[in-house]
This record gives structure tokens, sequence and C-alpha cells, in this order.
């Protein structure tokens, strides 16, 4: 019998990452094992050093930097040239800080160099699942490196398009990225939780998909992480994906990747 040697996998996926993460491919291979290979391609971002290095809280301006010309933009386009079936942008904080409006924006003057492919921000990835799944009212967990301001950003982000937040906060992690561990993010979220339908762990950069299973568990209610939104935002066909999440079980709608 032949090995698998990703070439066949009837999926290829491109990504856009800040330039000192490894987060966003790492999770999204995991998810997608067999079924897919994941692309990325990477962005200038000064709130991030070497080894993946960042300041207690980042800082606003790089954020916004993040999006602007040209450098995403021939990110996209030299990720886009490859065989890929759509590119997801897997940087939560930018639609944080531009809003709903300047996200679309954002999406229209990118979809050229995507060669018209799909391409969806994580964000929008998220709203999509809370609409697929009936989900009113969000609990966001942002990565301990998000401060307040950014935290009141995504509460008005989601309430834009209509999505209630009952709480959004940074969870009580190191601020170091290879320290938040699915067991520390498992025991904030049970904890604090409250009334809310479903979870929104955000931040491409924080690890959180090997906790959705136990949280989902343990809570009975459905857990959206940033690059679980992003990846099922972006399939052509749904696919089951057992582990990551009842998201997988629920149909895309033919909202927001394109």
């Amino acid at each position: 019998m032949q090995q698998y040697d990703g070439w066949s996998a009837p999926l290829h996926l491109g990504v856009v990452v800040p330039e000192a993460d490894i987060g966003p491919e790492a999770e999204l291979q995991a998810m997608l094992g067999t079924h897919g290979t994941v692309h990325g391609s990477r962005v200038a971002f000064s709130a991030m050093r070497a080894d993946g290095a960042m300041d207690t809280k980042i800082p606003h301006q790089p954020v916004l930097d993040f999006t602007r010309p040209p450098h995403i933009d021939d990110a996209v386009r030299a990720v886009a040239l490859a065989p890929v079936h759509g590119v997801g942008l897997a940087f939560t904080s930018s639609s944080y800080v531009h809003g709903a409006a300047e996200e679309q924006r954002l999406l229209e003057r990118l979809r050229t160099p995507a060669r018209g492919l799909p391409i969806t921000t994580t964000c929008r990835a998220a709203v999509a699942a809370c609409r697929a799944t009936g989900i009113r009212r969000l609990a966001l967990f942002n990565p301990p490196w998000f401060d307040d301001v950014l935290n009141e950003a995504g509460r008005a982000y989601f309430a834009e398009h209509d999505i209630a937040v009952t709480r959004s906060e940074a969870v009580t992690a190191p601020s170091v990225q290879m320290q938040v561990t699915p067991e520390r993010l498992i025991d904030d979220v049970v904890a604090n939780i409250g009334s809310a339908d479903a979870i929104f762990v955000a931040g491409n950069g924080q690890r959180a998909i090997a906790a959705i299973e136990r949280i989902e568990n343990l809570t009975g209610r459905p857990v959206l992480t940033a690059n679980q939104v992003l990846l099922w935002n972006l399939m052509p066909e749904p696919v089951r994906l057992d582990g990551y999440g009842s998201l997988f079980a629920a149909t895309r709608t033919a909202d927001l990747a394109g």
C-alpha cells in the first residue's frame, strides 16, 4: 500500500498568518489530518519577535498595520498562486479593531490578489458558525495578550452581527503562546461560561483545539475556536472531523467564505 504523502488530499487550503506565529498552521493541519493540507503565507507583524515572543499586551498599531497594503495583499497573492481551494486570514484582532464594515472592505480588496478564490477572516467565519448553529449569546475567551480595549472591541464586533456577548475577557494563562495549555483553558472556560449559549475561544495564536471536546462534554454547550471556525467555513464540502467539536456536524452556510 502506498504511503500517504499529502499530494492526493482532497483539500488544499491557504492561510495567512503573522510572521512569528506557528499556531494556525499547526491546529489547522491537526484537524484536517489526511483530509487536506495547509499552506501558509506570512505577513510582517511587529508585535511579535523571534520565537513568537511578544509583549504582555499587544500594542494596537501593529494590529492595524497587519491589514494595510501592500504586505497582506502580497501574502494573499503568493499563496493563492498555489493550487489551493481557498484562503483564510488567521488573525482575530484585526476584525475586532476594524469592525464589520472595514472588514468587508478588506475582503473586497483582497479578492483580486486571491484570484477569485474563497477568502474569509476568522471572525466572519465565527459569525457564519453562529448563524448555522443558532447561537445568539456568546462568551468570548480572548488570548491573554488582548487588553481591555481589544476585549471590548470583540464585544462590539459581534454586536454588529446581532450576536450578544455575555462576557469578553482575556483568559488567565501567561501571556506567552507556548504556555497556553488545554488544561488551563478548560479550567478558565468552565469556571466563567455563565449564561452564554456557546463559547468562542478567540485568537488564532491561542492554543485551543485540544480543549474543544472536553469543554463541550463538561458544559453541554458548543465550543467555537478561531482556527476551527476558519477551517469549517473554508471547506467546500462538509467533513465531519471527530474530536474537534459539534460544529463539524453543522451545515456550512453559503454566507461568508467567498
